[in-house]
């Protein structure tokens, strides 16, 4: 299993929030890229990236801090937050993301889903997040109509290779992981499945690791202190 230390980025700042909540916002570092030179530093291999301001209006206001993040660093890396069209997605592949995640737009936009596994194909990643059983959009801010395993079937049968699935009532509460969902996942779905929210012990990684899933992303653990990256990507294989 791979283990995906996380940068969230507000106004070109590495933060955190709690269970979504823009109003509950912790920052950690005004130099992301510093942060991204310690998880190589700790053996990480891989990087994944939020543009929390562009999860809420679409726009790609942190650009430049991805890039500054891309450059510092040869981890994989692997961004979202607000990309809605072809565009973006070419803007972060040209400044060096090896994968992009579409969120809301995978939700409200089938046909650009589409355009966007054809043409990129395992480029691309889609993130389920979800709340009380349903997926959320708009930067967790509004339910959709589809229900968790339902929205994932469409995207196993339109061709997405890799999902990053969050359920949000464990994010940043440092409270564990949902376990019984990923293993559920893992169990009805052939694509890479990639573990987000609650990751807060190495016990986590460990019982998510014996699930034989694709990822694990680490974001307030690491920060808090909590998990040791250097020891959860031991643990992870």
């Amino acid at each position: 299993m791979l283990i995906f230390p996380a940068i969230d980025l507000y106004d070109k700042k590495a933060v955190r929030l709690l269970k979504g909540d823009y109003a509950q916002m912790t920052v950690y570092s005004e130099r992301p890229e510093e942060i991204a030179k310690d998880f190589e530093a700790a053996g990480a291999k891989c990087i994944h990236i939020v543009d929390l301001e562009g999860a809420k209006d679409g726009a790609t206001p942190n650009i430049d801090t991805v890039k500054k993040i891309t450059d510092s660093c040869n981890l994989f890396i692997e961004v979202g937050g607000g990309i809605r069209s072809m565009e973006v997605i070419e803007k972060y592949i040209s400044i060096g993301a090896d994968r992009v995640i579409l969120g809301t737009a995978a939700v409200t936009d089938e046909k650009f889903l589409k355009a966007a596994v054809e043409k990129y194909s395992d480029k691309i990643a889609v993130g389920v997040d979800i709340k009380d059983g349903y997926v959320a959009i708009k930067g967790w801010t509004e339910k959709s109509a589809y229900s968790c395993f339902e929205f994932c079937k469409r995207l196993e049968d339109m061709g997405v290779k890799t999902l990053i699935c969050t359920d949000i009532s464990k994010d940043g509460a440092m409270q564990g992981t949902n376990h019984e969902l990923y293993k559920e996942l893992s169990e009805r779905f052939s694509m890479q499945i990639t573990a987000s929210g609650g990751v807060s012990a190495i016990d986590d990684v460990k019982r998510l690791a014996a699930l034989g899933i694709y990822g694990a992303i680490i974001g307030k653990a690491y920060y808090t202190g909590a998990i040791d990256l250097r020891e959860a990507v031991k643990a992870a294989g």
